[in-house]
């Protein structure tokens, strides 16, 4: 039985992905293969790396500096996160949250380890892998969390690159196309709220001269998204699939949080991880 994890992320409710995987390392759940998208790519190298806790401290601590989001990046930088800082600065060996590159490295997970992201040129998914995420590098996160509209694109190797959500937002299709018996899916808004496009549409306007293909895709992400959503609900219908989704997002959004509210959804998480360890019996 081959098993896999996918994380969709969400910006600040990642904070939910990340109570699952704490609890996931505190159950000694080992996963086949990961998947992630955006924040959940980055909550991934914290779960195959061991570091419990590690992931928590970025949305409760690091993401109430300046540094890490605010609209003064947005002006000095082009990018509401910094994501130089949160996935450059901060996880460095020598900075004040590495990540343990060997470690990641040694879980049997990361040589099947998926991070998404769209070309922003095309708006088509490139899945770059664990082996992608050499000592020091973490371009490959970047590019997964390079929120279109309020992120410049990342460059890499000459590509251009925005957030994985504008081309695969649930990768569970992926998973499946990789031969997974057994798939707990991380979503990151309540299952019975249907992604709505409103915001998509005021994005893509921003993006149509300069990436009409990723645009196209902005437009369409709502619906991907909500097809996918039912897709897996059949799967898990057929005991292929757990879908673990809080029933609140607590006041959590994208780039809005307290830390009160943090600290809630992360229970919710960690509460709903425990319903893993049946689920893959």
């Amino acid at each position: 039985m081959k098993t896999c994890l996918i994380d969709v992320g969400g910006g600040l409710r990642g904070v939910y992905g990340a109570g699952v995987m704490d609890k996931c390392l505190d159950l000694g759940i080992v996963f086949d293969g990961v998947i992630g998208v955006s924040a959940g790519a980055a909550n991934l190298t914290s779960y195959l790396s061991g570091q419990r806790g590690r992931s928590y401290r970025f949305y409760f601590t690091y993401s109430f500096r300046p540094d890490y989001m605010g609209l003064h990046n947005l002006i000095r930088k082009g990018s509401f996160f910094n994501l130089d800082y949160v996935y450059g600065q901060l996880p460095k060996s020598d900075g004040e949250n590495p990540l343990d590159h060997a470690a990641m490295q040694a879980h049997p997970a990361c040589c099947n380890f998926l991070l998404v992201a769209a070309e922003a040129d095309t708006g088509k998914a490139r899945y770059f892998t664990g082996d992608d995420l050499t000592f020091d590098n973490f371009e490959p996160l970047k590019a997964s969390c390079a929120i279109p509209g309020i992120s410049k694109p990342i460059e890499i190797d000459g590509v251009r690159y925005f957030d994985g959500a504008l081309a695969d937002p649930v990768p569970i299709r992926k998973a499946v196309e990789l031969g997974y018996d057994k798939i707990v899916l991380i979503l990151t808004r309540p299952i019975d709220k249907p992604r709505t496009a409103d915001k998509d549409r005021m994005l893509a306007k921003m993006l149509r001269k300069a990436y009409p293909m990723a645009a196209h895709r902005l437009n369409l992400r709502a619906k991907r998204y909500n097809d996918s959503v039912d897709y897996a609900r059949q799967l898990e219908q057929e005991g292929k699939v757990l879908i673990l989704a809080p029933d609140d997002i607590t006041g959590v959004d994208t780039t809005k949080r307290s830390k009160e509210a943090l600290m809630r959804l992360y229970g919710k998480g960690f509460h709903d991880g425990g319903k893993i360890t049946e689920f893959l019996k």
